[in-house]
């Protein structure tokens, strides 16, 4: 159903639920301002910075290489016709050429054709730094004094949807793709009046079901405190490393008894699965993000969150590799499809009431840096020139509208700080969100910017 047809058909049913009463963990009492539009919100941060030429704007190797080839290599996200000279962006081809096979289409409607794509929004403030932009994505802020190896300032969207919306612990999750940098920090914030108590469930899977994942955690085994006191420090510097900041406890995230139990279910039953074969990996794993990925749907099928924010990097090996980020490029895309494709067809309860967003955190410089690649490819970093400030947003699901295109290179609309917004209006606390003070100045719903 499309949006504006949801809105008449549930103005009615509004009318007589404005003003219901829920009880939050906090003990304060509110009122939902709007009508929830979707069970489900997964949002892929396609992070690493991605250039508007290769992705949206399908130039290949047009505006980067001073060749005249042009083509789509994210045919799951996008229509359009691949290229069809210097093919190196797929997996090994028969004849052994490095990248020369294209990886085959899993979606057969592109996700644009099916959804909503602001093809030109900005990032608008600060500079392009991943974890900015990380920090921007979840919190809806930029937070231009933001430190690395902090949390962010302001809240974040699970602090929001468990605060005043009432979501448990096990409704909201943080699935990163290592636990290097900052990225573990981002399932909640520092912020007073929200907090650990607020945050969502971090998961860094590769790490988690890794080597020191099946050395540590794989059978919850017990270790005896005199006899194996070797075993038990490695075991602590393990989840120190994973769940803690030097001089701080493991947080409070407020799972209860049952959901700790749910989540230590889950991790037997995963490791169980991952010895039997039986994890949903996309068709080619051949990078972190893909495997990400496939532990992400693991997350999806046990737990069917409300929430789910999933974090991919590898596009920034354009630092020093333009072949390696067409490679990530398209391995991004195929992940993505399959993602959405295991939700519609072995999620039932997700299947048709899933929105799905995905957005860079940032884009990339229009020059190149001095370095060169295994094609004598000149490669790209992210110095906050205009180009770098150039992403697009992507929606599909319940209520959005199909094949709409919005926006342009001359007319950009979007912000990278829109998607909390956005996600609020989804759940039904839009105003509290806005109202919070706490937002970006300029930040609102992508639905208000069609």
């Amino acid at each position: 159903m499309k949006r504006r047809d949801f809105i008449k058909k549930t103005a009615l049913a509004t009318a007589s639920t404005i003003g219901m009463p829920y009880i939050l963990p906090s003990g304060r009492l509110f009122a939902r301002n709007g009508v929830q539009m979707a069970g489900h919100v997964v949002f892929v941060m396609f992070a690493g910075g991605i250039r508007q030429q290769e992705s949206m704007l399908k130039r290949y190797l047009a505006e980067s290489q001073g060749l005249n080839i042009e083509g789509n290599i994210m045919y799951n996200m996008l229509p359009g016709a691949p290229p069809e000279l210097k093919i190196v962006y797929g997996v090994t081809s028969q004849d052994g050429q490095p990248g020369g096979q294209p990886i085959d289409p899993i979606l057969d409607t592109p996700l644009q054709l099916q959804g909503t794509l602001f093809q030109e929004s900005r990032y608008s403030a600060g500079g392009t730094g991943h974890y900015t932009g990380l920090v921007t994505g979840v919190s809806g802020n930029y937070g231009v004094t933001q430190g690395l190896q902090a949390r962010p300032q302001n809240p974040t969207i699970f602090e929001y949807l468990r605060r005043h919306a009432g979501f448990k612990a096990t409704d909201t999750w943080f699935i990163g793709n290592g636990i290097s940098g900052s990225t573990p920090l981002l399932n909640y914030s520092a912020h007073s009046n929200y907090g650990s108590q607020y945050g969502a469930n971090f998961f860094a899977p590769n790490v988690t079901f890794g080597e020191q994942g099946q050395n540590h955690l794989k059978g919850f085994r017990q270790f005896h405190p005199e006899e194996e006191l070797g075993p038990i420090q490695e075991m602590r510097e393990f989840l120190n490393q994973n769940y803690m900041q030097v001089g701080r406890n493991i947080p409070n995230l407020n799972n209860t008894e049952e959901e700790v139990a749910d989540i230590k279910n889950f991790i037997e039953s995963t490791f169980e699965r991952l010895d039997n074969g039986q994890i949903a990996f996309p068709p080619v794993t051949d990078n972190g993000d893909l495997s990400t990925i496939g532990y992400a749907t693991e997350v999806l099928r046990w737990f069917k969150p409300k929430l789910t924010v999933i974090n991919m990097s590898a596009v920034d090996s354009c630092h020093a590799s333009y072949t390696n980020y067409l490679q990530a490029l398209h391995r991004g895309d195929h992940g993505i499809a399959h993602l959405w494709n295991f939700i519609q067809e072995q999620i039932p309860e997700m299947s048709g009431n899933t929105l799905m967003i995905v957005q860079p955190e940032h884009g990339r410089n229009y020059a190149s840096n001095a370095i060169t690649d295994e094609n004598d490819w000149f490669s790209f970093d992210h110095d906050s020139d205009e180009n770098s400030r150039r992403i697009f947003n992507m929606m599909v699901g319940p209520c959005v509208d199909a094949n709409l295109l919005v926006g342009s290179p001359d007319n950009p609309i979007g912000d990278a700080a829109d998607v909390v917004p956005t996600i609020a209006e989804v759940f039904g606390i839009k105003d509290q969100v806005l109202s919070s003070g706490y937002l970006q100045s300029g930040a609102m719903s992508l639905f208000d910017r069609i």
